[in-house]
């Protein structure tokens, strides 16, 4: 009996395993194949809020862009100059890849032009892939051409197209730009010394900075001190809707001494902040300021408020070479770096030299610094908004 239970669980055993062998196998699910990307397409930045979101939010994360390369300057250029702009993006699949907002300037005395961007010390094209920079630098061409501009500038960081000789490019402007820490005694200690006992003397002399929410004293500074230089002024108006549309990321710092019925107006700055830079852009002084050290005690109470609020980078901007404010920031200790603004000429034959230094601007500099302020305040804005 035995031995005929264990022929059965022999023979169990073996059908078993025939049926293993033989059962079909499982198929793996399919793996299916990377969608291939779409098509990259070039179209202008819609008015709709969550449009303009989307960009922000690309200026923002792209390593190329700049607090210039926002939005907001759209609004800004339009209202506060009357200039038309193209804000053009190339998207894929719904993703942004690349920005261009460019500007026109049309004047009889300045010329024609299609700039990324006036009034803005950095611009051009800011991408995170060479498809996006060549479609967006074809369509800045292409409107250049049916605007039959004189020329195409973008004012880059970098350059663009190093080895193409059909964009050009002059040696005139140089920015400074130079890593601030959180503590103030090292940030101090990084001036050289003539310049620090300059900032010393604002603070012996009892200088304290106030930030305003509007730009009456800013603007009353300002004015003072472009008048004196010879320079039209801006508008008040452009400085509230810059104010107005960067907020929290547009600061205006005054410098003030004394306290309550005693206190004077001697100095102001508006700034910008972006990621962790603080980019101070307009400032000026009242007469006062040099007697006080004024200024020099303005940038640095920017950098030490800035440094409290996180900032890395103090950018003091744009400067031209051989002029006193390329002198001032250097002897602040900033290495200027080249900003290498590259031109491409469309109607034009020449490159533009619209610039102080040229020499035949330099009559109009005496004459404007003898006009009355009011009069230089009144007739500024009119020709400040074409020189971009």
């Amino acid at each position: 009996m035995n031995a005929i239970i264990e022929q059965a669980m022999q023979r169990a055993q073996v059908a078993a395993g025939t049926a293993a062998e033989t059962a079909p196998v499982p198929a793996s699910p399919a793996i299916e194949p990377a969608a291939e990307p779409g098509p990259l397409s070039v179209r202008l930045l819609r008015a709709d809020a969550a449009d303009r979101a989307r960009w922000d939010m690309f200026v923002q994360a792209c390593p190329e862009a700049t607090f210039f390369h926002r939005a907001g300057w759209q609004r800004v250029i339009e209202e506060a100059f009357g200039h038309r702009t193209w804000f053009f993006l190339a998207e894929r699949d719904g993703q942004i890849e690349g920005v261009l907002p460019l500007a026109q300037i049309k004047s009889r005395l300045f010329g024609h032009s299609l700039i990324a961007l006036p009034f803005c010390v950095y611009g051009g094209v800011a991408a995170l892939t060479g498809t996006a920079r060549a479609a967006l630098d074809a369509e800045a061409l292409q409107l250049a051409a049916s605007l039959n501009a004189g020329h195409l500038e973008y004012r880059n960081v970098a350059p663009a197209h190093p080895d193409d000789p059909a964009w050009l490019g002059k040696d005139l402007y140089v920015t400074f730009r130079k890593e601030i820490g959180a503590d103030d005694e090292a940030n101090m200690n990084a001036i050289p010394r003539k310049q620090r006992a300059m900032v010393r003397k604002g603070i012996k002399l009892g200088l304290t900075g106030e930030v305003d929410q509007d730009v009456e004293r800013f603007f009353t500074a300002y004015a003072n001190s472009v008048h004196r230089l010879g320079t039209p002024v801006f508008s008040k108006k452009y400085f509230r809707l810059l104010k107005e549309e960067f907020r929290d990321d547009c600061e205006v710092r005054i410098i003030v001494q004394g306290e309550g019925a005693e206190k004077r107006l001697v100095a102001g700055v508006l700034s910008f902040f972006f990621r962790e830079e603080v980019l101070p852009y307009y400032g000026g002084g009242m007469p006062v300021a040099r007697d006080v050290a004024g200024n020099d005690f303005m940038y640095w109470n920017l950098m030490q408020a800035s440094a409290a609020k996180g900032c890395r980078i103090f950018d003091f901007g744009r400067s031209k070479r051989g002029t006193g404010a390329f002198d001032f920031k250097k002897n602040w200790g900033f290495t200027a770096q080249p900003l290498p603004y590259e031109y491409r000429l469309v109607a034009s034959q020449d490159l533009p030299d619209v610039n102080p230094l040229n020499p035949k601007y330099q009559l109009f500099i005496k004459l404007w610094q003898k006009l009355p302020l009011p009069l230089a305040n009144a007739l500024g804005p009119h020709i400040v908004k074409d020189l971009g």
